[in-house]
């Protein structure tokens, strides 16, 4: 399954890049994420949990960020076992920034597939349960550069 969008924050490029790098603040944004253990600056480890239809699972993930561009590109990739359920979660992520009208227009593209038990729960079930994701960590995103400050 793939998923693109923007994001607009009223925030300069550099800080916006800053603050996504930072991945105590990136996991903020995203819903059920919890135990983040920071490897290097490109290696981070994090417990994801999540309903997906009737089943609560989570999953231990691992992530890589693949390509650094400074502060325009974000490339990483992750990798997820379910713990106490067969399958496997695969992702890719393409994040550009860039100098928008009034701050900076954030780009992303995701690219990710599950396989086992949630794999079987089909497209339209997984496809609903990202979309709601995207929206909240989105929100969250925005959030937290409208704050004075941030």
């Amino acid at each position: 399954m793939e998923f693109k969008g923007e994001i607009t924050v009223a925030a300069p490029r550099d800080k916006v890049y800053s603050k996504i790098r930072d991945a105590k603040f990136f996991v903020s944004c995203i819903e059920g994420v919890r135990d983040l253990e920071v490897i290097d600056d490109n290696h981070y480890t994090a417990v994801m949990e999540s309903t997906v239809a009737y089943i609560k699972v989570s999953f231990n993930v691992s992530v890589e960020v693949l390509r650094d561009d400074a502060p325009s590109l974000i490339e990483a990739k992750i990798d997820g076992r379910p713990i106490k359920l067969a399958g496997r979660l695969v992702a890719k992520s393409l994040t550009r920034l860039e100098d928008g009208e009034g701050g900076t227009k954030i780009s992303y593209e995701t690219e990710f597939s599950l396989t086992g038990k949630l794999g079987s729960l089909g497209r339209p079930v997984l496809t609903a349960k990202a979309r709601e994701m995207e929206k909240m960590f989105a929100e969250r995103l925005a959030a937290a550069f409208s704050e004075v400050g941030a």
